[in-house]
């Protein structure tokens, strides 16, 4: 954790870890996962709330827990850009990461893959490896996601490849 601002250290330490090493194919102990993961994720949505820095909602689509969707948004010259948020967890999870997708964006940036699937590789991976079991979904967003949102998107409103919802209406109307 060294090199990482404060907050992100703060952040980081509030977010429960995970113990259960089980992936959607190991039956009892993925529920046993699932119930960790929740635990995760309303701890750091709680907190997130708690510092008025609410960013997404998601929650599993299946009752497998294996695919999950949602929307996550980022806030750029006081406009509010939102975005569905969707991802399926790996056969391999926890050891892979779940690859995190913005279907609206793809082919919008150089670090995106088909699909809409964010670049996380350089960064992100190595870290995920390095923790796994212990790092989830909760994880993910805070150290995949978020950072991800806060490096691609003024870029893509400064560039114009993505306009806020009121100017998209407002410039039709004239």
């Amino acid at each position: 954790m060294e090199g990482w601002d404060p907050n992100t250290k703060s952040t980081l330490t509030q977010i429960p870890l995970l113990s259960t090493k089980a992936g959607p194919r190991d039956g009892a102990a993925w529920t046993q996962r699932l119930k960790e993961e929740y635990k995760a994720l309303i701890a750091y949505t709680q907190m997130n709330k708690s510092n008025d820095n609410d960013w997404f909602r998601i929650s599993a689509a299946n009752p497998e827990g294996t695919r999950w969707t949602g929307k996550c948004w980022y806030v750029h010259n006081l406009l509010k850009y939102e975005f569905d948020l969707q991802f399926d967890i790996p056969v391999t999870y926890p050891a892979t990461a779940p690859e995190l997708e913005l279907p609206q964006l793809d082919g919008k940036t150089q670090k995106m893959y088909r699909g809409g699937k964010i670049c996380l590789t350089v960064h992100f991976k190595p870290l995920w490896a390095k923790n796994c079991p212990r790092f989830g979904i909760a994880h993910a967003l805070c150290l995949g996601l978020a950072p991800w949102l806060a490096a691609e998107i003024p870029i893509l409103v400064d560039s114009g490849m993505i306009k806020h919802k009121d100017d998209v209406s407002g410039s039709s109307e004239s």
